[in-house]
């Protein structure tokens, strides 16, 4: 039977217990990837006590397969960083998909990204010679995460962690190329979409993710804290 959380806020508890070694560690923040990645985010760094800030990104779906990325967009430092996969790109373009429809979708989630920079506190946190922990509610391509990664090195990350409750095999392989490690609860041999895997998986808003960014959150009760892990993955 497959792992299956309660809620991305679950997922996060049990996400910190495996990131144990870096609890309280001064060079260590957590940026949770927008929107999904942040209520998962939220609770790892509280039972860390860790800073929390985010990473903009936007995937870059194919026309008529929104959930299959070509690439992806990151926002970080006022610039956004693109990140394209190429042979699938052109196997898109073979397929009869013109590059107008591609630039219209990027031209698309580029406004998006903008838009969201305006709103979201926690976008500008400082990475310059720090340990990252980026975590995501789910890595299904990895697309999005590995345009976090490319984001955050961008802005001088030391060390670059990904991390999420559950992930594809194929989704960790090729993070695990351009992460320091990535941490990854669960790896189902047969990957479906990420809210398969989670018991409640509602639609965050805007709201709701800046209010969970926001710098005074209350902490977590007495007891909810990671327990220790055994050590990393990576």
């Amino acid at each position: 039977m497959a792992t299956r959380f309660e809620d991305r806020t679950e997922a996060g508890l049990r996400l910190a217990a495996a990131l144990s070694a870096f609890h309280g560690r001064p060079d260590t923040v957590v940026l949770g990837l927008a929107r999904g990645g942040i209520p998962v985010a939220a609770a790892t760094a509280q039972a860390l006590r860790l800073p929390l800030g985010a990473v903009l990104v936007r995937k870059l779906g194919i026309p008529g397969y929104e959930e299959t990325a070509y690439g992806a967009l990151a926002w970080a430092h006022g610039r956004i960083v693109r990140l394209i996969n190429k042979p699938l790109l052109e196997r898109v373009l073979q397929h009869g998909v013109s590059p107008e429809r591609l630039d219209e979708v990027e031209n698309r989630e580029r406004t998006e990204i903008l838009r969201r920079a305006g709103l979201y506190p926690g976008t500008l946190m400082g990475v310059d010679g720090k340990t990252v922990l980026l975590v995501d509610d789910g890595l299904a391509t990895g697309a999005t995460m590995r345009a976090a990664v490319e984001a955050v090195r961008a802005g001088g990350a030391a060390t670059v962690v990904a991390a999420a409750p559950v992930g594809s095999v194929d989704a960790e392989a090729s993070l695990e190329r351009v992460c320091d490690a990535v941490v990854c609860l669960h790896l189902p041999g047969k990957f479906r979409a990420v809210g398969s895997f989670y018991r409640h998986f509602g639609q965050l808003t805007d709201d709701d993710a800046i209010t969970l960014l926001h710098p005074q959150q209350q902490p977590l009760p007495h007891g909810a804290g990671p327990e220790r892990s055994p050590g990393l993955r990576g």
